[in-house]
């Protein structure tokens, strides 16, 4: 059982299309990071650049509807606050199309395929809270194994600009009791956490 959220009254609940409205809230008017509304790996890059903006946005509703978006909300006080996108991995095809995170080994895994909090909000904890709420969430639902693809920082970078930490940071992974399973190049390590097994559970 997980300790208690580190942040006070951070509170985390499925996406479903009752709180789309919700999501929408927190992505804002630019979909969170200029029109990508959480698309990125679920489409092709071509398609996904010539959908940044209102079709993104429909797609992203769509898949909600549909079951096949998945993910938690984490609320401060009923505001939606952070995102977390998590589901099976075989579910974003943009991930089968890349030499640096293409698949370890043929275990069926879990991936994180977005960290997002609202910026007045960010550097207060929550990104680590809503990483261990998705390792709940995933485990619940049958995942023995959540992957994640964080940055790692250039040595002497002293801050990395947030459009390119939708991934997450590799020390959140790291305290939320990530490991190192490949890394293809120093940046971006491939991260594992391994649940309990079923007959544990």
């Amino acid at each position: 059982m997980r300790k208690e959220n580190a942040v006070p009254d951070l509170k985390f609940h499925p996406i479903s299309m009752e709180r789309w409205d919700d999501l929408q809230r927190l992505f804002g008017d630019r979909g969170a990071n200029r029109g990508c509304w959480c698309m990125r790996w679920r489409l092709p890059r071509g398609e996904f650049e010539a959908q940044r903006g209102e079709a993104n946005k429909n797609l992203l509703r769509s898949g909600i509807r549909s079951g096949q978006v998945r993910g938690i909300i984490g609320y401060l006080d009923d505001l939606p606050v952070g995102w977390c996108s998590v589901g099976p991995r075989d579910s974003l095809c943009g991930l089968s199309v890349s030499d640096l995170l293409a698949k370890v080994d043929e275990q069926p895994v879990w991936s994180v395929a977005c960290l997002f909090v609202a910026r007045r909000y960010r550097k207060k904890g929550l990104s680590l809270e809503l990483l261990k709420a998705a390792v709940d969430y995933a485990g619940q639902r049958g995942a023995e194994i959540v992957e994640g693809y964080p940055i790692k920082p250039r040595d002497g970078d002293a801050k990395v600009p947030a459009a390119a930490t939708w991934t997450g940071l590799e020390s959140i992974f790291t305290a939320a009791g990530f490991v190192e399973a490949a890394r293809r190049v120093e940046m971006r390590p491939i991260m594992r956490f391994h649940g309990p097994r079923p007959e544990d559970r």
